[in-house]
This record gives structure tokens, sequence and C-alpha cells, in this order.
């Protein structure tokens, strides 16, 4: 059965090497969709002036997707020596990572007395009539403060629809949370609410070597697993982290 989820990937601590470590999360990703015969479509994205990112919003949809990728969230850890260091020293920085299940507007009802929508102009590349157009959206969610921006659409309107489907997810994640809150139950990343506090994976690309921490398991072939080969850790995550 096919399933959409929403992947949000944030720079952390480490300035341009953790924005860098985004889009290599990012590319990891879309290799591992391509490997799944997935779909990815962008949604929202902040780059930086050197290839990295402070934030990239995606959609990706396919058979299991959400199944496959719920224990992704958290925080991602990157060990390596920058293309600027000249000394060599080893650098941390990290980025977070947010899965969240597409959320229908039966499961979250919006009352649009509650959002605020602006229209503003597009600030990313997209050619010659990015600065011209006043295409893109935010979304600000009034009782709750949650903000959605979305500017690398087509159009107003497919923007507006993918901030609309973000916030859903958002408001889906958070009513979630709130009843496991309730009921005691501590493991909130379990359905992908992704508690961006806790770190759960170390990239060491001296020592070629990723470890996910909450299973307490290396794989030294980083190389390959940065480049999409993520089955054989999802497999493992599945069996180790099913509930």
């Amino acid at each position: 059965m096919s399933k959409t989820v929403i992947m949000e990937i944030r720079a952390g601590a480490g300035g341009d090497e953790a924005a860098l470590f985004v889009a290599d999360l990012f590319r990891m990703y879309s290799r591992f969709a391509e490997k799944q015969d997935w779909k990815i479509l962008l949604i929202n994205s902040n780059p930086t002036g050197i290839g990295g990112y402070k934030e990239l919003i995606f959609e990706i949809k396919g058979k299991d997707v959400y199944e496959k990728l719920k224990h992704e969230g958290g925080v991602h850890r990157v060990q390596r020596i920058p293309n600027t260091e000249k000394v060599g020293r080893v650098h941390t920085s990290t980025a977070s990572v947010a899965i969240m299940d597409q959320a229908t507007e039966t499961e979250i009802n919006i009352n649009p007395n509650d959002l605020r929508i602006d229209v503003l102009r597009s600030s990313g590349p997209g050619g010659q009539n990015v600065n011209k157009i006043e295409s893109a959206v935010r979304i600000i969610h009034l009782p709750t403060g949650l903000t959605v921006n979305c500017q690398d659409g087509r159009s107003q309107q497919h923007n507006k629809e993918k901030a609309m489907q973000v916030l859903r997810a958002r408001l889906l994640v958070k009513k979630r949370t709130e009843e496991l809150s309730k009921r005691g139950d501590k493991r909130r990343e379990q359905i992908g609410s992704a508690d961006r506090s806790e770190k759960i994976r170390t990239y060491n690309f001296p020592q070629n070597r990723i470890t996910d921490h909450r299973i307490k398991k290396s794989w030294h072939n980083l190389d390959k697993i940065i480049d999409g080969d993520l089955d054989k850790i999802i497999k493992v995550l599945q069996q180790k982290l099913h509930q």
C-alpha cells in the first residue's frame, strides 16, 4: 500500500559544516528512495552559499515508506575534517531529522480562521522570474504558533497546498505526542515524533564508520551508506525497535 511521509532535515550545531551535512543526508535519503522506487517532491529549502542547507522539507511517496523511515527521526551527528580545515582537525556537527506521517483532513481539521497566510517573494534559486512573482507562502497556525514556509513549488496555490500539508502533519505529531504524554508513554520517537534532543546516529568519516546509538551497532561502510545503501540499517532497526 502506498504511503506518503514528510521529512524535515535541519542544520544543528556546526555552522556551515552542519548545513553541508544536511545536503549529505538529503542525498542519502534521495538515493535510498531511488532504490525503493519512491518519489520525492521538494516542499521548501533554505540553501546556504556553499552548497549546504539550513533546512530542507520534502515529501516522499511510495510503498512502505513510513514503515521503513519512521526510525530515522532524531539528531544525526557527523565527525569529519571539513574541506576548509587546513590543520586537519576533525569537527563534530549535527543535523536533526523529523519524519511525519501525512495527515488527512479528517484526522486534523483546521479552522481557516485560525490561520494567518502571508504571500512573499521567493528568495531561492528558480530562474529570472523568481524575484518578480510573489509565489512563496507562509502559514501561521495562530493557536499553536506553528509556522510553515513554502517557496519551491510551481505556483502560489501549489505552495499553499504543500504548506497546509506540512502544517497538518506537524499538528498530527503534536496531537499524538500529547496523547502519549497523557498515558505516560516515553517512546514518542516510535511513532515518528522525531525528538530532536535524542542523538540517534554518528557518521564518522575518518574511520568510515556509522553507529546507531539506539541499538549500539556499527557498520564500517559509511561511504556506501551515505550514498543510499541504507537497507541493511533499516532492516535491523525495524527488528530491534519493533513495537
